[in-house]
């Protein structure tokens, strides 16, 4: 399977953006991210197959752009297909809680550590937004691209008050 490749500055760092043969993304990762992608040597580089998404992500960091119209294919588990699904249907400027995610998908509360762990195994940091996702009291509990982002993610979505703010 052709893995296609490309970097793109965002203000969350160099985003590390994969896709299929197709041309449908299969990752976007993040500099440090906990279980992100490397570039592997029988890769390719093709930047210019990236151009949209790039477009789309830049539009979204400059508050432009609230849902990513990008074709994907990821591979996962059906239980983690089900939990990713779901994240895709928590909108722009929201937040919903691991136990909300295990209820959308019909699992029960006791589900709750499976659910999160297939939020960490999300391979679309910010494209499909895991970074939504929130701890039942609130918290800012775990982001594979690391808490920092998550905050800079939820602030620029208007979830989060700017640092400094009254």
């Amino acid at each position: 399977m052709t893995t296609l490749w490309t970097r793109v500055d965002s203000p969350v760092g160099a985003l590390l953006i994969t896709a299929d043969a197709t041309g449908a993304l299969t990752s976007v990762s993040v500099p440090g991210q906990r279980n992100g992608r490397e570039v592997e040597a029988s890769w390719r580089y093709e930047p210019a197959l990236f151009r949209e998404a790039e477009e789309q992500l830049d539009a979204y960091f400059a508050g432009d752009l609230k849902d990513f119209r990008l074709p994907f294919s990821t591979a996962g588990s059906e239980f983690r297909e089900r939990v990713w699904a779901a994240l895709d249907s928590v909108p722009y400027g929201a937040t919903t809680t691991y136990g909300e995610i295990a209820a959308r998908i019909g699992a029960p509360r006791a589900a709750v550590r499976a659910v999160g762990g297939a939020i960490g195994a999300n391979p679309l940091l910010i494209v499909r937004p895991c970074h939504r996702v929130i701890g039942a009291n609130g918290a800012l509990t775990g982001y594979a691209g690391g808490l920092e982002r998550k905050v800079r993610l939820l602030t620029l979505e208007g979830c989060l008050e700017p640092a400094g703010s009254p």
